[in-house]
């Protein structure tokens, strides 16, 4: 009897902490899915482009068609979403206007440094250039902040669009900036368009410089 007795009691002891213990895990992975949807859909660090090209840059201006600059860094996991995405853009809108690429290279890195499967990625994209951005010049001259920031400028230098051109982090799928950008080089749309840039920040003085700049939560 009093056997039996102790086994019920252990065994009704036993199912709320498998119960907890559930719900536990469950909070946990709930907690942790929210903290990387919230990581994915935060924007970056974003300032006001020059409205004009600015004077003094190295970049060079199409004289015939809009020229399209995108910023990256060449270890940032978030750019190679808005790498796929202007290869999208490339083939949709072929012969429509001028594209680059600027990867930053900040002072102090060797010439290795910028070699990455990212800059790989851009440098597979037909027709686009690829420029390495020495001690951030560029990137800073135009007012970049984050990884994937693009502009379009007009033939006579005037601002057209400026932000990112994925919905989120790391996402491939329709967003507001590769739309508009169809359409202002299809000249459905005059208007200048500002959209969100999702990305790595471009720079950062407290990070070392052969770290991965954006490490989502875990």
């Amino acid at each position: 009897m009093n056997t039996k007795y102790t086994s019920f009691r252990t065994s009704s002891w036993q199912l709320p902490s498998t119960l907890i213990a559930v719900v536990l895990w469950l909070s946990a992975v709930v907690m942790g899915m929210a903290l990387i949807l919230r990581h994915a859909n935060t924007p970056g660090a974003q300032s006001e482009t020059p409205l004009h090209w600015p004077m003094g840059s190295r970049i060079s201006l199409a004289s015939n068609q809009p020229t399209l600059i995108m910023f990256a860094h060449p270890r940032c996991p978030c750019t190679r979403a808005s790498l796929a995405e202007l290869d999208s853009l490339v083939a949709n809108c072929r012969g429509y206007f001028s594209a680059q690429v600027w990867f930053i290279k900040p002072a102090g890195t060797d010439n290795d440094w910028t070699n990455s499967s990212i800059w790989h990625q851009a440098a597979a994209i037909p027709g686009v250039a690829i420029y390495c951005d020495d001690n951030e010049i560029e990137s800073r001259r135009f007012h970049a902040e984050t990884s994937g920031h693009t502009v379009l400028y007009n033939q006579k230098g005037v601002l057209l669009f400026q932000g990112g051109i994925t919905a989120s982090r790391g996402h491939l799928g329709d967003n507001a900036g590769l739309s508009a950008l169809e359409q202002l080089l299809r000249r459905t749309i005059t208007n200048q368009i500002q959209t969100k840039v999702f990305g790595c920040p471009l720079y950062s003085k407290s990070r070392p410089q052969g770290e991965t700049p954006c490490t989502p939560p875990k």
